[in-house]
């Protein structure tokens, strides 16, 4: 796992914002995701991995990431990169809820962007 805020991200001109920090020269999935106070996303399986990294922007509110060795506290301009295999869960904040994204990243783009 490694954080970052918002405004410290490098400067890129050229692909997607998160380009100096994943691999993938695409964002290939994601979405906004309101999470409702206290809930626990993916809180159904007791390991949530994926294959490739995984960014969340904290967008409002305030969020923990439960890790296998450690909880970490996000809230509003957090940057998170979820690494490959890393096991995490999102818990959301009972007092102040959070909105995020969560981006994947690829060498295609999504396929919603392929045609015209």
């Amino acid at each position: 796992m490694r954080l970052y805020r918002l405004n410290h991200l490098p400067e890129e001109t050229r692909g997607h914002v998160f380009r100096d920090l994943v691999a993938g020269d695409y964002i290939a999935a994601g979405a906004m995701l309101f999470i409702a106070r206290g809930r626990i996303a993916h809180e159904d399986e007791a390991v949530h991995t994926h294959d490739t990294e995984e960014v969340f922007v904290i967008l409002q509110g305030k969020a923990t990431v439960h890790f296998d060795d450690a909880d970490r506290a996000i809230g509003p301009g957090d940057v998170m990169v979820i690494d490959p295999e890393e096991n995490h869960h999102l818990e959301s904040d009972p007092d102040d809820p959070c909105v995020l994204l969560y981006l994947h990243f690829g060498e295609e783009r999504h396929p919603d962007q392929g045609g015209r």
